[in-house]
């Protein structure tokens, strides 16, 4: 018995040495992230994105649900670094004084962003392009805007080459496209010379029953400002061809040195935007759908090809995703977002998927008047000449956006007339008509409580019983079990 024992205890540390050793040696997938600036998906921004469609939606993964926690560059683009919701990470706006990469940002946000975690883990690292508004890699910009995809993939094909094979490497690659001021590459700038923007949906309509802002611009909008949008909109398609030559020769390198395929690829945008929509010329910064919605399409191993998935995700879950795959514990991750591994790959993760959404935009004004605008009177910013505003201080709100129970989006604004704004978007997909004086008022108080509670919601996962990952479903609130019936029944 004593030699059996003995023998067996032997078999068993060999069997564990064996066992921690494989999981040293097991090969870690590379990651790419490529985070383009303010292409939305509601109104075809993804059109001019053949390859990109090809070479990773049609290989893998198409999110059909994805928004953005806030529809403004730096803020979303600090909500995808630390995997946390705004009011954690505090960052306004894209100034400075907004905490737009500044001293408080760099000493206390920016050494938890996901890419320090992955270089612990031995990943080699690589940032190219626009990181925040206050810092650029590849230092071209303004009339040159085209040159800088060039510049990024240049860049990136020499740390491929460069790399060390014995290492996982991640890159975020983040063009400016198709943000302003939408220089094209020479030989793009006569594509697409017919195209306009979309007349349909909330094109040119009032903006009746809306908050103040929405309810100031002219309707119809004058002929200046429609002509000024479809020209932008032209030339933003314009310069995403560049981005999606930069995304197909990236996956031929990957291919050209045996990569590729233990690479997952990531393709979004940090928010959305609009032309024309409830009469505002061009911008973001506002709830509706066309502001919030992001492309989402990523490739990898264990996700199947020419899937489309309807589950909800946002940008914040970039992070905790990103570090599913590098392996890293999440329980340990101060984060407010979630893995999306498990919806994508099953196979890989088991998990489930988020019953709310929260969006939230702390609006931005000047004190004094907009010359643009002077009789509008201050708490005005980002004026066109024919004195339609695109952003103001009462333009400060959040929203709960729910998608499993009901399609509802439930808004708050912080303004002097307390507004609220409502809407079924099963029966009001481009939000015409806030249903909001429809509506029981029990449903709006606890529409209310969701929202304050996600509003105060932490990613610290020893912080209490409400992380913000973990919300429970609309169908697990015997309150609210009438929900989906009630907007049935309303449309």
């Amino acid at each position: 018995m004593a030699s059996a024992r003995v023998v067996s205890t032997c078999l068993f540390v060999a069997l564990l040495t064996c066992t921690l050793r494989c999981s040293q040696c097991v090969k870690l997938s590379n990651i790419i992230l490529i985070l383009t600036d303010d292409q939305d998906v509601e109104m075809g921004g993804m059109t001019p994105m053949k390859k990109t469609k090809a070479l990773i939606g049609d290989a893998g993964v198409t999110f059909s649900n994805a928004f953005t926690v806030t529809p403004l560059c730096c803020p979303s683009r600090s909500s995808i670094l630390t995997g946390k919701y705004p009011h954690n990470h505090l960052v306004r706006n894209n100034s400075i004084s907004g905490n737009c990469s500044s001293t408080t940002w760099q000493k206390e946000a920016e050494p938890f962003a996901f890419p320090v975690y992955l270089n612990k883990l031995r990943y080699q690292t690589f940032y190219s392009g626009k990181y925040l508004n206050q810092v650029r890699f590849c230092p071209v910009w303004s009339s040159i805007h085209y040159h800088l995809p060039i510049c990024m993939l240049n860049r990136s094909l020499h740390f491929l080459e460069e790399r060390s094979p014995s290492h996982p490497f991640f890159m975020m690659l983040c063009p400016p496209s198709p943000h302003s001021p939408w220089t094209a590459a020479p030989h793009y700038q006569q594509t697409f010379s017919d195209v306009k923007a979309p007349r349909n949906g909330s094109f040119n309509m009032p903006g009746k029953g809306k908050h103040w802002l929405l309810r100031q611009p002219a309707n119809p909008m004058p002929n200046s400002s429609v002509e000024y949008l479809d020209n932008a909109y032209r030339r933003r398609w314009q310069t995403l061809l560049s981005v999606d030559d930069m995304v197909e020769q990236l996956i031929k390198k990957l291919d050209s040195i045996k990569e590729l395929n233990n690479t997952y690829i990531f393709y979004t945008s940090d928010h959305g935007y609009h032309t024309g929509q409830f009469s505002l010329p061009i911008d973001k910064r506002q709830l509706y759908e066309f502001d919030i919605r992001i492309p989402l399409l990523v490739r990898g191993p264990g996700i199947k090809p020419k899937l489309t998935l309807q589950s909800p995700v946002l940008n914040i879950d970039l992070s905790m995703t990103i570090l599913d795959i590098a392996g890293v514990n999440l329980s340990t991750v101060n984060m407010d977002g979630q893995s999306f591994l498990p919806q994508m790959a099953p196979s890989l993760r088991n998990g489930t998927e988020r019953p709310f959404l929260l969006v939230e935009y702390p609006g931005e004004g000047h004190s004094s008047e907009d010359p643009s605008c002077p009789k509008l009177g201050p708490g005005l910013a980002e004026c066109f000449p024919d004195c339609v505003c695109e952003d103001a201080f009462n333009n400060t709100y959040a929203c709960v956006r729910t998608l499993k129970d009901a399609n509802l989006q439930y808004c708050e604004f912080a303004d002097n007339e307390s507004f609220v704004e409502v809407y079924n978007l099963t029966s009001d997909p481009h939000q015409l008509e806030n249903i909001v004086k429809k509506v029981d008022p029990a449903l709006l108080q606890i529409m209310n409580q969701r929202l304050i509670k996600l509003e105060s919601c932490t990613g610290d996962r020893r912080a209490g019983p409400q992380p913000c990952s973990e919300s429970p479903s609309l169908a697990a609130n015997a309150k609210l079990g009438n929900v989906k019936s009630y907007f049935t029944n309303l449309s």
